[in-house]
């Protein structure tokens, strides 16, 4: 794997950390970035990269999917990953390789970036914890179907150009409290989707030196360009979206006992003796 290549400047610029604070943790929007060509995200490093991941940090499939489908539908592209990356360009595909900080270099450009952010995220939301990348290599006109993540997360365009499709996290319009449940007891991540829900959307289009911040479970999909696209996610979670996921898990047990639990308020301190709660029966193996 190529070493990790010192950079010599920031990437992201003072006026960019100031519209971060802006909108972190709650609302998505658009910033910048100045991450410049690095031989750890060229076509050929990624597939090198893809290959060598285990098969459970690596998917990829077909780019011509519906926004919504389910995860069980989607199909096979019929190739390798290293394949689907080396011909992007032409294969019609879409390919994520995940939890890359367990790569050496990779974890360091990972760390490097997110210390920059660190005097926006600490004050507002705590100790940025779990540190995680994702890189995204995408055909022309591919799709990301619609799905939501539990991570605070900021997706760097470095080649082509998309389009983020993002909605309000916790509106229940667009995901039920019983999809928050069932992902946050093991379920998937893609949602069901609606054709009336494009009126809705806050489209982030993306070329390369833009960025999206894209708040925890906030339903998204993306729209690629007429170009292949390489993308870098960046993600860490807090101790707020850990209560977040427990409250909801915690209303999925509530569920199986026969109540109708409330969608958690959006700010789990909130909800903080629910997920007390879950801790506690976590602890005490009275639920699973």
């Amino acid at each position: 794997m190529t070493a990790h290549q010192p950079i010599d400047r920031a990437i992201f610029p003072a006026e960019m950390l100031e519209r971060m604070a802006s909108l972190y943790p709650q609302q998505a929007g658009l910033l910048h970035h100045r991450l410049p060509d690095h031989p750890l995200l060229s076509i050929e490093a990624l597939a090198q990269l893809g290959e060598s991941l285990p098969a459970s940090e690596v998917e990829y499939n077909p780019g011509n999917v519906p926004i919504g489908i389910r995860p069980e539908d989607v199909p096979s592209n019929g190739l390798s990953i290293g394949e689907t990356i080396r011909r992007i360009d032409s294969n019609g595909s879409w390919a994520v390789l995940k939890n890359i900080e367990n790569v050496a270099a990779y974890r360091t450009l990972l760390m490097d970036l997110l210390g920059e952010l660190e005097p926006v995220v600490i004050p507002r939301t705590g100790a940025m914890l779990t540190p995680q990348g994702f890189i995204f290599i995408s055909s022309p006109g591919s799709i990301t179907p619609f799905h939501f993540d539990p991570e605070h997360n900021i997706l760097l365009q470095l080649k082509g150009r998309k389009v983020m499709n993002v909605w309000p996290a916790g509106d229940e319009r667009f995901a039920h409290r019983r999809e928050h449940e069932r992902y946050h007891t093991g379920g998937h991540r893609n949602l069901p989707w609606e054709d009336a829900y494009k009126d809705d959307a806050q489209q982030v289009p993306l070329g390369p030196g833009d960025a999206v911040l894209i708040p925890v479970m906030a339903p998204h999909f993306v729209a690629n360009g007429d170009a292949p696209s390489i993308s870098l996610s960046i993600t860490w979670r807090s101790e707020w979206s850990y209560r977040e996921s427990e409250a909801h898990a915690a209303n999925a047990a509530l569920r199986r006992m026969g109540l109708d639990p409330a969608m958690p308020p959006r700010w789990p301190s909130y909800a903080w003796m629910k997920t007390v709660g879950w801790r506690i029966a976590r602890k005490v193996k009275l639920v699973s």
